[in-house]
């Protein structure tokens, strides 16, 4: 365990430390870690290296590192930084009415920190940095499924359900918004370049249910909308199965 990377990660916790002797510090962990995501958020993860955010900052590597160990503890204070910065509301904080409601406010803020920081999706959910930002957001997740009426026991299993469908989504928009600006193409638009496919190419008899849904205009609007539409439809339901899983009182 990284015991300087988890001080550093829950530094606004512990107490102020005694002010040291000698010359000041030039910065402080808080603009290092604002520095690396304004750079990923400009040109992505990979360009959010010790020595770009050192000239950024305006001071020399080495420096850096006397704040930040390396670049892996770099990344993992931005990535708390930013789930935190969806500002989940915490135990004693006013929330929306309803368990539902809640999931929802997750979710949204979610999905708008992926269109924000699309470099997210470049980074692996699978061990999340030990920080506030995602203790928070476990906890309200937990909270809010607990509010559901769930036995105890399986609250966690929803709750993690509810975590993969929304990050999954969120992260799809992240890639979505890396890769439009790395072709400077939408998606609308690499689709329409594609047209001539399904002239030449596309199968009506081996896709039969393809054809009956576009027949159907089961395929219409624009793919962001497409993907507006799955998500609404596939998140509630998510929820209402969860809400029918309750027993009776």
């Amino acid at each position: 365990m990284k015991d300087r990377l988890l001080a550093l990660l829950w530094r606004h916790r512990e107490p102020a430390a005694p002010a040291r002797t000698g010359r000041p510090a030039r910065l402080s962990v808080d603009e290092v870690i604002a520095a690396g995501i304004a750079i990923a958020d400009a040109d992505g993860l990979a360009a959010a290296s010790m020595a770009r955010v050192a000239e950024r900052l305006g001071v020399g590597t080495m420096t850096l590192y006397t704040y930040v160990r390396s670049r892996s503890d770099l990344n993992d204070l931005m990535v708390d930084a930013v789930l935190a910065g969806r500002d989940l509301p915490g135990p004693a904080d006013a929330r929306p009415e309803g368990w539902k409601a809640q999931i929802q406010l997750y979710a949204d803020r979610t999905r708008a920190m992926y269109r924000a920081h699309p470099w997210l999706s470049r980074v692996s959910t699978v061990r999340p940095p030990l920080g506030p930002g995602m203790f928070r957001e476990r906890e309200f997740v937990l909270s809010a499924v607990e509010n559901a009426g769930l036995p105890i026991e399986r609250v966690n299993e929803a709750a993690v359900a509810i975590a993969m469908f929304v990050v999954s989504a969120a992260r799809q928009e992240g890639e979505n918004v890396l890769l439009q600006r790395a072709s400077g193409q939408t998606n609308d638009a690499w689709w329409q370049d594609r047209e001539q496919f399904w002239e030449d190419w596309f199968d009506v008899e081996q896709h039969p249910t393809m054809t009956r849904v576009w027949e159907a205009d089961g395929f219409g609007g624009g793919s962001e909308e497409q993907a507006e539409a799955a998500f609404t439809y596939g998140l509630r339901l998510l929820l209402n199965g969860i809400a029918a899983d309750v027993s009776p009182a």
